[in-house]
């Protein structure tokens, strides 16, 4: 299993912002085997973490033309900046609730 980490300095987000992240994550989930994604923001950082079965998924999802399309309207009118980092989970436990 692999973890992408978004993280994003905020410049302003709106409804549309929402609503796009809502259909995008939909979309992830429906069409792109993307496992589970957890959001959240505090301070004028985001950060989104989401969980793949495989590499050629998030390639995949990369390539998703309303995905590219997202990516380039966050940069011109909600994010300062963000950067993403792509992992291999070892291992994953919980304290069992």
């Amino acid at each position: 299993m692999y973890a992408v980490i978004f993280k994003a300095n905020i410049r302003k987000l709106d409804e549309e912002y929402a609503a796009l992240v809502e259909k995008l994550h939909a979309l992830a989930l429906e069409q792109y085997a993307c496992l589970r994604i957890d959001s959240a923001s505090q301070d004028g950082l985001e950060i989104t973490v989401s969980y793949w079965e495989s590499l050629e998924a998030i390639k995949a999802w990369k390539k998703d033309p309303l995905h590219q399309q997202a990516q380039q309207r966050a940069l011109q009118d909600w994010y300062a900046d963000y950067q993403v980092e792509i992992l291999e989970l070892l291992r994953q436990y919980s304290n069992g609730t």
